[in-house]
């Protein structure tokens, strides 16, 4: 097997620069997600939306990004990538734009539905680029590095998207974001090809990716010419009847559930429950994402250092997203403390476990059948993105009355059955092999 350091020409592994391109995607994806957090706590007043109301802006994303991971995810075996990303991408981002200008309760969700239309197949995406750009010992790694993007942005972007919104109102912050990300979708156009397709990637580093068990021969390539894959109902059929699967998809609501309060109510948790000013909100929101970044690079960094040294896949990538559930459910800590300090230390904690289970989308490139791996991809995040739909919502009927308590508990309790549900019933790490298509 070639050294890993000796794989490119250039010096730099390409298969680097492609993460970097991913972890950049990423960032994209959720400043489009999260903007609303925080334009909402003007929004709310300017359009005379009660907490009910935002309750169903905030869900309206997650009803089209959920209910069509599925069908993102099949699209995602069937077209090509790097065109296909950055189209979806280009008009997310318009969506975005399109979003300063909304004036009704009506208009919100319907834009907020339409970003999750064109988000659908991108996490998909990214676990097949990333399944055929790197070895097995590197994946956890990888997909760590990238997924870290989103808890970055939860850190980084709520003082900017305070400053922006303070100097051109939460209209301007929308028209500035979704600019940004217009700009993105046409690098990332520039930026990525399928290993097959990079015009200067060695043959070293496709020797060391496929040895190492990149998948960079499964089918894919920008080729015109090539042959489609066909989608075939039977594939779907396997997606939904292996009891691993189904232990990776209820864990995947599970750890939703808590990011998703992260997304969506902690910024009003702190303002209406904990008193705090609008600005002083904007640097508390950053610090629990924090956590949720470090939590995230030291599970994959552990992930696969475990499977280096010879411990089993199964093992090695349990271990982090099992103790991630149990500190997940920490958050009920908060219920029990007057201090705004110590509210932050609970949910700093429980996000920290949030960030060690958040390399779950291994699983999907360590067991998924090959030929559909973007289907399983898409059930698997469909299932996760289910809490999006409904998490919003019941936080909106647990804290109608501005006491979050009953809702802390709910999220802790979730966090407790996702360790059930891999505890129990992923069993061994190991691909499912489907038979050969009857021609």
């Amino acid at each position: 097997m070639p050294d890993s350091s000796t794989q490119s020409s250039s010096g730099i592994p390409k298969r680097f620069i492609v993460l970097a391109m991913l972890f950049g995607c990423v960032w994209i994806n959720y400043m489009n997600r999260t903007n609303i957090s925080i334009a909402g706590t003007t929004m709310r007043d300017d359009l005379g939306l009660d907490a009910v109301k935002m309750g169903l802006v905030f869900s309206a994303f997650s009803w089209t990004y959920g209910w069509l991971q599925i069908p993102g995810g099949a699209l995602v075996d069937v077209f090509r990538t790097r065109k296909f990303y950055a189209v979806i991408m280009f008009f997310w981002s318009c969506t975005t734009v399109i979003t300063g200008f909304a004036n009704s309760l009506f208009t919100l969700i319907g834009l907020r539905s339409s970003l999750g239309v064109f988000q659908a197949p991108s996490y998909p995406a990214h676990n097949k680029m990333v399944t055929r750009w790197f070895p097995t010992d590197e994946r956890a790694t990888a997909i760590a590095t990238y997924t870290s993007a989103q808890f970055l942005v939860l850190a980084l972007m709520p003082p900017i998207f305070v400053f922006m919104m303070n100097t051109v109102t939460w209209r301007g912050l929308f028209i500035i974001t979704g600019a940004v990300s217009i700009v993105g979708a046409f690098i990332m156009y520039a930026i990525y090809r399928d290993p097959k397709d990079h015009p200067s990637v060695s043959q070293d580093e496709l020797d060391y990716i496929e040895a190492g068990g990149g998948l960079i021969n499964d089918g894919a390539t920008e080729d015109p010419e090539a042959e489609k894959t066909k989608f075939d109902w039977a594939d779907f059929a396997e997606a939904f009847k292996h009891k691993k699967l189904w232990g990776v998809y209820i864990g995947q609501f599970c750890l939703g559930s808590l990011f998703v309060f992260f997304l969506t109510w902690f910024p009003y948790y702190l303002k209406d429950t904990r008193g705090l000013t609008l600005e002083s909100m904007g640097y508390w929101t950053m610090i629990p994402p924090l956590g949720a970044f470090c939590g995230v690079l030291l599970s994959g960094y552990i992930s696969d250092k475990l499977i280096k040294r010879g411990v089993s896949p199964g093992t090695s990538r349990k271990i982090p997203v099992l103790c991630g559930m149990v500190i997940g459910s920490s958050i009920i800590g908060a219920n029990y403390t007057d201090s705004t300090g110590m509210v932050i230390v609970f949910m700093t904690i429980a996000l920290f476990g949030n960030g060690l289970a958040s390399i779950a989308w291994v699983f999907i490139s360590s067991i998924a059948p090959i030929r559909c791996m973007g289907l399983v991809g898409g059930v698997f995040n469909f299932i996760g993105n289910l809490a999006g739909i409904s998490l919003p919502i019941v936080i909106g009927f647990l804290a109608k009355d501005g006491n979050f308590d009953g809702a802390l508990i709910y999220i802790g309790v979730v966090s407790i059955i996702g360790f059930c549900s891999y505890f129990f019933l992923v069993g061994k790490v190991e691909r499912i092999e489907l038979p050969e298509r009857q021609s």
